[in-house]
């Protein structure tokens, strides 16, 4: 049933807070790419320091995803948010007041705790509140929220380039979205599926009925119900053969987001913008400014066209986008090409991958990964999948700098081109397409053992679900 008006508007009131946690996502691994070039005048850094300024985010990252299964199951969605708005409250206040890099560090590493378990809850409560017909643009609202707070982040390093205190100001601006998220948060209803995961199944109606607002909600109630008759399962079984191939999947969608070198992009964006001439920290900052606007809108896009388009054609467009701007990028530094050139090759190329990022692997890899996972292990296998995004964004962050300087901007671009090429090939054999199939047909076609390319199938299927082999040996 064609969820009413009234409801559509509710849903998206609701998926907007959520997706907070992505803004806080967004501007908290934006806001080092300026606060770096000031931080270094505070404190004597070196390479490898600055390196781990920014990794710190993403070595808590990879902590909060690993554990952010087992709470969003323990706590429920809505009551872990709340509790990760606390941490990145507690994070920023420790990050901004610093007296020493140490400070920084630790900041840094509960803000990080905090994105790990918020890229994964935020995403899964948005899916499980959502009907099925609005749920690829609503979960690409987080998306859409990281872009923005990676812009705003952007705007922040900007506008405080010449104050005093300059990264404590970038930094504490991060309070305002926390609070923000606290507040909106504890209006909001938990899960329908949570809820009659934990047998609330009252709550479960009434929560539906006013996500849906509609008394008749029995149908969804009885699909999540047929779905939850299967036992939930432990860690170890989400390594059985028919659930194996999508957690492959989804831990390769997030070396792929990583690999093919997104975050080099936002984390040191003004390092590379003064490599291509700029010629000071205030013009390479404001230039990043536009990389934020157009990530921005190519998000809209995305939003807006998810659903109609499909995940597979935007995200096989965008990795041949990502591919031809890395190599611009690897041919204009190679190329010796003149200063004032240069830096409009480097800042036009830089566009490009971003717009294609943006409507590609940026607005797919969250969406598809809240799809694909059957309900029984869907919050491990999630955890599972989002700390290899994180621990793939650790690996190329904490070593780009290092590779910058022995290997020159041109190889280094020409590497991550390669993994375009590579990813493009991975994601065009494997890779579903789910616009349009609810969560329950995608979880009956894995238990058939479908191709991974064919498990997005729709359609009524011809053998009961409590029949397939994989429910019985349950």
């Amino acid at each position: 049933m064609k969820p009413s008006n009234q409801s559509v508007i509710y849903i998206y009131i609701v998926s907007a807070i959520a997706a907070v946690a992505g803004l806080l996502f967004g501007f908290d691994t934006g806001i080092i790419s300026g606060a770096l070039l000031f931080i270094e005048k505070d404190f004597p850094v070196s390479t490898e320091m600055k390196e781990l300024i920014v990794s710190s985010v993403l070595f808590g990252a990879m902590f909060g995803s690993l554990a952010s299964g087992r709470l969003t199951d323990r706590f429920g969605r809505r009551r872990l948010m709340l509790i990760i708005s606390g941490l990145f409250i507690a994070g920023t206040a420790i990050a901004a007041l610093a007296a020493q890099v140490s400070g920084i560090l630790l900041g840094r590493l509960f803000i990080g705790f905090a994105i790990g378990i918020g890229s994964y809850t935020a995403p899964l409560y948005i899916a499980e509140v959502s009907p099925y017909e609005l749920r690829g643009g609503l979960v690409s609202l987080n998306q859409l929220a990281i872009t923005i707070g990676i812009l705003c982040s952007f705007i922040i390093n900007y506008a405080f380039t010449n104050i005093d205190g300059s990264w404590r100001w970038m930094f504490g601006i991060g309070l305002v979205p926390a609070v923000l998220l606290s507040l909106g948060m504890f209006f909001l209803p938990e899960s329908p599926r949570w809820l009659v995961k934990q047998n609330r199944h009252d709550e479960a109606v009434n929560t539906l009925r006013r996500l849906r607002k509609s008394t008749d909600v029995s149908h969804e109630i009885n699909e999540i119900r047929n779905s939850l008759q299967i036992k939930q399962a432990s860690f170890r079984e989400i390594f059985k053969p028919w659930i194996l191939p999508v957690l492959f999947l989804g831990a390769m969608l997030g070396f792929i987001q990583q690999v093919t070198g997104i975050n080099t992009i936002i984390y040191y964006a003004p390092a590379i913008f003064q490599l291509a001439g700029f010629p000071d920290a205030s013009s390479s900052i404001l230039a990043t400014v536009g990389i934020g606007i157009v990530n921005v809108l190519a998000t809209i896009f995305a939003v807006c066209y998810l659903d109609k388009l499909g995940r597979r054609p935007l995200l096989l467009t965008g990795l041949i986008g990502m591919c031809i701007s890395l190599i611009g990028l690897s041919v204009a530094f190679q190329s010796g090409t003149d200063a004032s050139l240069l830096r409009w090759i480097a800042m036009g190329c830089t566009f490009v991958y971003i717009i294609c990022f943006a409507f590609s692997l940026g607005a797919i890899l969250w969406l598809v990964v809240s799809e694909i996972f059957p309900l029984e292990v869907r919050a491990t296998a999630m955890g599972v999948a989002v700390f290899s995004c994180w621990l793939w964004n650790f690996i190329v962050s904490s070593t780009f700098l290092t590779l910058l300087n022995a290997m020159g901007p041109s190889m280094t671009f020409l590497i991550y081109a390669l993994m375009c090429v590579f990813s493009f090939a991975f994601c065009y054999y494997k890779v579903p397409e789910t616009n349009g199939v609810t969560l329950e047909q995608i979880e009956e076609n894995i238990r058939r053992r479908l191709p991974l390319r064919d498990i997005g199938q729709p359609g009524p299927s011809k053998t009961p679900l409590t029949q397939t082999p994989e429910y019985q040996a349950d």
